[in-house]
């Protein structure tokens, strides 16, 4: 039997808690199953799928939800911001649809609930996750029992993993903490500032912060595994602990710690069985179906994407490779957003997506898009280049969806490029120059013919016949623009063509000469 948690709307409601989430109307019970997201835009046509939680902004009215409720069909529930207006109209309609309504509050974003609700989705519904998500939810509440303040379980990097109950008891800041699943960046430089991540990452013991000013004051303790730090745990408290509560703190510590641990032990070996099962789908042999089978992708209409980090910006190895693992997970959290049955992997050093399209037409440039959107959302934290295969109709295309994203992504490592997407199709020339320039560096090969013997007379006599050369067919033979390509006069850049069509013996109205003469100046570059 599978002991996974089901998404259901009521375990959602649980792990969110009431400090973003609360029950306005409710159709009897909670156990609809959330299958996604949906944020509703009144222009468009409500075309839910079976499950989805609506997310309806700009829906402030008794009137308006009955009249989405009537819309909804299928959908598990209706998110609308506090305070809600509920009647005795909207409970019938409730209870008629069976789906409930929910009160969002105030302080939260709709980017913030829709990438937090998906976030939650992902941990809930992933098919390859063996070790329970609730775990350290669980912990922290019974940290908080213990404490008798809210708590909160927090990374390095101040990401938070885990809350407690109670949070609706604490500060904005404790609550925009819980929100963006992440400690804001003013109160985490001010903490840095005030040498409190100091403290606490040189103590065993647990530490007590005044925060004076910026809200509930807080006890936290540093959750470690021998040297190494894995994160703290965070308690609002408004004054010092008992000595008693500092010992609970502390051996609670000591239980987060092996719940980490194990964790991390479990999500290593859950990506590292995410990257085989993707490797065996994009090689695209006879074991892709029962590996996109255990995956969960689809099996037609496919495009592969190639995304990797501009590794020029890292001078640290460790951080690096964290850094891809957190790329690969965000890109993975992106294209399951856009379509239940895509999945993405890290496989050495890029990270892989397979994401299914539907038809109409012009697929390559919507994946495009796609990966520009991803760009931009994770630009400020990671600069990356991705390249975009083109369509796969089946499993057995697969394998050369990956090769043409793998050439586009080396186009634009060859480009210098960051932040940037490209489509196969879009550089189709530039990779087949890359993989000419392969072959002659494979059979160390060199110039020859014409080419060879402007780049002998430059080098011998310090003449620029070859940077005419380049001008003027760069220019497609007009000699003014050439010679202003190179600042000469024009009669001037007339007599040092006549001098290397002399010297290399290079006839420039053979359009095969022309032709043989710029194929080798791309590919040996000089």
């Amino acid at each position: 039997m599978d002991a996974r948690p089901r998404a259901s709307l009521r375990r959602v409601l649980e792990d969110l808690g009431s400090t973003v989430l609360d029950v306005a109307a409710s159709p009897g019970d909670l156990d609809a199953e959330v299958t996604g997201v949906h944020i509703y835009d009144p222009l468009d046509e409500p075309l839910l799928q079976e499950g989805a939680l609506v997310l309806a902004v700009g829906v402030d009215s008794a009137e308006r939800i009955r009249a989405l409720l009537d819309a909804a069909g299928p959908a598990a529930g209706i998110v609308v911001k506090q305070p809600v207006e509920v009647d005795d109209p909207l409970r019938a309609k409730v209870r008629e649809t069976g789906v409930a309504v929910l009160g969002l509050t105030r302080a939260a974003s709709w980017a913030q609930v829709a990438a937090l609700l998906r976030s939650l989705l992902a941990e809930l519904r992933d098919p390859l996750l063996d070790e329970s998500p609730d775990g350290l939810f669980s912990l922290a509440n019974a940290v908080c029992a213990l404490l008798d303040a809210p708590v909160t379980i927090e990374d390095r990097s101040s990401r938070v993993l885990a809350y407690s109950e109670r949070q609706e008891e604490a500060d904005p800041g404790r609550v925009a903490t819980v929100l963006g699943r992440q400690v804001p960046e003013r109160y985490r430089r001010m903490l840095e500032e005030g040498g409190v991540f100091r403290r606490l990452y040189q103590s065993r013991e647990p530490i007590y912060i005044e925060l004076h000013d910026e809200g509930i004051n807080r006890a936290a303790v540093a959750v470690r595994s021998g040297d190494e730090i894995l994160g703290s745990i965070w308690a609002a408290v408004r004054e010092p602990l008992s000595e008693q509560r500092r010992r609970a703190l502390a051996d609670a510590a000591k239980i987060v710690a092996l719940q980490l641990l194990r964790q991390r032990a479990g999500a290593d070996t859950s990506r590292r069985l995410r990257a085989d099962l993707l490797s065996t789908v994009l090689a695209g042999g006879r074991d892709a179906a029962e590996a996109a089978g255990r995956l969960g992708v689809a099996s037609e209409r496919l495009c592969v994407l190639a995304a990797q980090l501009t590794e020029e910006a890292y001078d640290d190895a460790a951080r690096l490779e964290s850094d891809r693992q957190r790329f690969c997970d965000a890109l993975a959290l992106h294209v399951g957003a856009i379509h239940p049955k895509a999945a993405a992997a890290l496989v050495g050093s890029v990270a892989y997506a397979v994401l299914p399209l539907q038809a109409g037409g012009q697929e390559e440039a919507r994946a495009v898009r796609v990966a520009e959107s991803f760009l931009t959302r994770v630009g400020p934290r990671h600069a990356a280049n991705i390249g975009v295969g083109r369509l796969a109709a089946d499993l057995a295309e697969v394998a050369r969806s990956r090769a043409d994203a793998d050439r586009a992504l080396r186009v634009l490592r060859a480009r210098g490029a960051s932040g940037q997407a490209a489509g196969y199709t879009s550089v189709h020339f530039e990779a087949l120059l890359l993989q000419f320039s392969d072959l002659v560096r494979a059979e160390k090969q060199a110039p020859t013919g014409p080419y060879e013997r402007l780049l002998a007379y430059d080098a011998e006599h310090g003449s620029e016949l070859v940077a005419t050369l380049r001008a003027y067919l760069d220019a497609f033979g007009d000699v003014n623009a050439a010679a202003a390509r190179v600042h000469v006069h024009a009669n001037t850049f007339r007599y040092r063509l006549k001098r290397l069509t002399e010297i290399g013996g290079l006839d420039l109205t053979d359009p095969d000469a022309r032709l043989s003469v710029m194929l080798q100046m791309r590919i040996f570059g000089r």
